[in-house]
């Protein structure tokens, strides 16, 4: 990371909090072992403001309230009262510090007179011999709160908006819409890993020779059916729901890990490159598409940007030991088509519906039956203030999977990335919103028309919309 902010002017390297230890009354301020932004010894934080992933005026004016709409994530965040102390000893620093810059600029002028004047200036000098020492001491104590709340924050997860069901987890989800009916078969089925298998378009016995477990191999049919879905997908959000194409780099770096949320909170499920850079594998195309705009002032007037990006993701599924290790559903990589919406606070939610309408599209033309189901607080995802999720009928399952996520992450991404707007030339700036969905996980897709489109004979049927790409009408 040292590397990555060597030229970059908006941030500035900070002591390691141990360094900069100070005592206050009854408690010493040390840093914390788990640190998640102590990175060589040195922490990083903006030079010209603090991040605030949470709008510390809220923590300011009403706490209590905060704490209350967090904990209806089914955790416990009363440690935030701690923010507000901080930040309470953190104003008065800066007032002291800055009364003591007024009198030694007043000090100044004062001996600027007297030299004029040819006048002794010894004792005035005196007086303000160690006004540099006593203004540095209360700069370091700023530095220190400064990173214990950057470092409080960055692991505090977005608000749940009031209008969710406060639940535990994804059994206490609120059902919005099923659409279309599961196909009822007249024959044995078969999971789409045995399909694949039987027609040679998916190789998972190679893959683990290649890589290892949690890979496969696209071949012939198999490949065209993945890259014809991607070409699908992409043609329906720009031609029809006007996104704006993207295809991204697929390196991040830490700050647009950071920005996103998924550092520090999922450094384990992040893929790093060795070397210098300290470069990872993107995880989501959400991850370099919102942070084109990192530290961006936006003209109002654009807004709406929306975009559809198109990725290879990669993600250690640290959390997923022993879940869906057979077949494609959760892979170490794999493709995805994703929407990225970036509006004005007050369209966020609007636009949030239409993104989950334009999502359903792929699902609706593919004739694949789905549900759409809106989270609850337990379950709702660190950055979101807001998530749908679409999960399509797998008949080898005999039940619906996740296969898109639509989330609404109101101004949380935005203050991590200080993405920011202006309505007018003479307005002031504002935060942006930031809304991401699936459009739709490609691999998922792919098991879902092999499963619902399968023969008694083990050949799979193409879905008509996809036929042009395919140029055949069925995998035999």
């Amino acid at each position: 990371m040292q590397n990555l902010l060597k030229n970059d002017t908006n941030y500035v390297r900070m002591p390691a909090l141990k360094a900069l230890s100070w005592q206050s009354p009854g408690k010493k301020v040390a840093p914390r072992s788990n640190s998640p932004f102590k990175i060589k010894g040195a922490f990083f934080i903006l030079k010209k403001r603090m991040i605030e992933m949470i709008d510390i005026k809220k923590i300011r004016e009403n706490i209590e309230e905060v704490i209350k709409e967090l904990n209806k994530r089914g955790s416990d965040f009363s440690y935030l009262r701690e923010i507000s102390i901080l930040d309470q000893n953190r104003r008065g620093f800066i007032q002291k510090a800055e009364e003591l810059k007024a009198l030694r600029n007043e000090k100044s002028k004062e001996i600027g007179t007297l030299k004029r004047e040819k006048k002794d200036t010894t004792t005035l000098m005196e007086s303000i011999a160690n006004i540099g020492d006593e203004i540095k001491n209360f700069d370091d104590k700023i530095a220190i709160i400064d990173a214990q709340i950057l470092e409080t924050l960055a692991s505090t997860p977005n608000i749940p908006h009031e209008s969710l069901k406060i639940g535990k987890d994804e059994s206490e989800n609120r059902l919005i819409n099923t659409v279309g009916k599961p196909r009822e078969f007249n024959f044995p089925i078969k999971d789409h890993t045995e399909l694949g298998e039987n027609l040679d378009i998916l190789d998972f016995e190679r893959a683990v020779k290649i890589s290892g477990p949690r890979f496969v191999v696209y071949k012939g049919l198999g490949a065209r059916l993945e890259r014809s879905l991607i070409q699908f997908m992409m043609d329906l959000h720009a031609f029809e729901h006007d996104y704006q194409e993207i295809i991204p780099p697929y390196l991040v770096n830490e700050l647009s890990m950071f920005a996103t949320g998924q550092f520090p909170k999922f450094a384990d499920d992040s893929f790093q490159v060795t070397g210098e850079h300290g470069y990872l594998l993107n995880p989501t195309a959400e991850v370099p598409t919102i942070n084109m705009y990192r530290d961006e002032i936006i003209d109002g007037e654009k807004l709406p940007l929306r975009f559809v990006s198109f990725t290879t993701a990669f993600r250690k599924e640290a959390g997923s030991a022993g879940r869906d290790t057979k077949g494609i559903l959760r892979q170490h990589q794999f493709n995805k088509v994703e929407l990225i919406k970036i509006t004005k606070p007050e369209d966020s939610l609007k636009e949030l519906e239409l993104m989950l309408k334009n999502s359903e599209k792929v699902l609706n033309l593919l004739g694949i039956p789905y549900r759409v189901v809106e989270l609850c607080t337990g379950d709702l995802g660190f950055a979101m203030t807001k998530t749908y999720d679409i999960e399509a009928w797998i008949p080898s399952q005999d039940k619906y999977r996740e296969i898109a996520s639509i989330s609404n992450a109101s101004d949380f991404q935005a203050r991590r990335g200080n993405i920011r707007f202006k309505r007018t030339k003479e307005s002031k700036t504002e935060y942006v919103h930031t809304l991401n969905g699936s459009g739709l996980a490609v691999g998922r897709t792919v098991i879902a028309i092999m499963e619902n489109y399968q023969n008694a004979d083990g050949t799979i049927t193409i879905p008509e919309v996809l036929v042009p790409y395919m140029r055949v009408n069925k995998i035999t």
